[in-house]
């Protein structure tokens, strides 16, 4: 049978920045920017009363989305499980966060360790505990899926971690819910598994971020630069570096994943979430500069076609226009992303990267190679 265990407090330290932070509600936004900012709370109408009170299960939730999403819910009073191997802590104190609210959402979130890929694990276990609601934050194949749908009859709402990938690429931006996908994307996996969910009949929501940063993020999108910026280092960008993209805030998704909890426009339906403004990926580059307080970056331009960097990857972008509408979650949810871009990148820059902490050490070999065949050119 599967072990449930309230959580002992695991905290880890953290060095202090000389400079003022933001607390990591978002409260408190003191760079040379002087930003300000509201709350970080969901907007709108939507609120959880007691007797709405969910039993939830977050496939995950230990590294980046999934601790932000698993605070918000406790705050509203659910009972929360976090279904990890456990090779991670469960809990860790966030920079910014009080003694007082960790050491609440400590004491009420929950853990059930297990091998998702394990899948007779899966079903003995969820079924014995039973859940409302299922928020699938790491699946990636369809075959993960179907035995927790097995596990759960009765199941009230399931709601998955997509991704914007999946679409086809196209000439027409920005990507609507609509828009033709591409079975064969990198993504196809969570494609296969919303057409799963649609089968099976349960009462699901999909949500399709597209690049998502913030706080925690273990994928190299806004640290890549930041690693640059500190060095005092050329920023190489490919081609023109006016391709177009887009990026949400993990904070705002987090929100997206709330409000779609229980209601009843959410149900079987695709919502694309993201930052409300594109950007070019050389105005990317001087919005992180912007927001960790470096002067104007130097850029450089190269043709990805000039080089061969093996495995490596030069670029944490897709070399291309991609971003996606966000208009149908405006309007059918009522969300709206609280933090733009510049804003985004400075909470994220002060309560993570400027404190000294990342995910990846800085890399700059094909910076070398780009930059080394650049001088020679000129």
């Amino acid at each position: 049978m599967a072990r449930m265990v309230a959580l002992q407090q695991n905290q880890l330290s953290f060095s202090p920045l000389a400079s003022s932070l933001s607390d990591f509600s978002g409260t408190r936004l003191h760079t040379q920017l002087q930003l300000k900012r509201k709350l970080w709370q969901p907007k709108g109408s939507f609120s959880v009363s007691a007797s709405s009170t969910k039993k939830i299960l977050i496939m995950g939730g230990t590294r980046f989305i999934g601790v932000f999403l698993s605070r918000l819910l406790v705050k509203e009073g659910h009972q929360v499980t976090l279904f990890t191997r456990g090779k991670a802590p469960v809990t860790q104190q966030l920079p910014g966060e009080s003694d007082g609210d960790y050491a609440d959402f400590s004491s009420k979130i929950l853990h059930l360790k297990g091998d998702r890929k394990d899948y007779e694990f899966v079903k003995s276990s969820l079924s014995a505990e039973g859940y409302d609601v299922v928020y699938d934050i790491n699946g990636r194949e369809a075959d993960e899926v179907e035995p927790i749908l097995d596990a759960l009859p009765n199941l009230e709402q399931f709601i998955y971690c997509s991704s914007a990938g999946v679409y086809l690429k196209s000439d027409l931006l920005p990507h609507a819910e609509t828009d033709a996908v591409d079975p064969k994307s990198r993504h196809k996996g969570k494609l296969e598994t919303e057409s799963l969910l649609q089968s099976k009949g349960v009462n699901w929501t999909s949500i399709r971020p597209v690049y998502i940063y913030g706080p925690l993020n273990y994928n190299p999108v806004e640290e890549w630069f930041f690693h640059r910026l500190k060095a005092g280092r050329p920023i190489p960008i490919p081609s023109s570096g006016i391709q177009i993209t887009q990026l949400g805030h993990v904070k705002d998704l987090a929100t997206a994943f709330v409000q779609v909890l229980g209601n009843d426009k959410a149900s079987k339906e695709v919502f694309n979430i993201s930052g409300e403004k594109y950007v070019t990926f050389d105005g990317l580059a001087r919005a992180c500069a912007k927001a960790g307080g470096f002067p104007e970056p130097e850029i450089v331009h190269y043709n990805p076609k000039d080089f061969d960097f093996g495995k490596k990857k030069s670029f944490p972008f897709r070399d291309q226009h991609f971003f996606a509408s966000i208009e149908k979650a405006k309007r059918v949810l009522g969300w709206e992303p609280e933090f733009d871009l510049v804003e985004g990148l400075a909470d994220s820059y002060n309560l993570d990267f400027g404190r000294g902490t990342f995910r990846k050490e800085a890399d700059f070999s094909t910076d070398d190679i780009i930059l080394g065949k650049s001088l020679v050119s000129v």
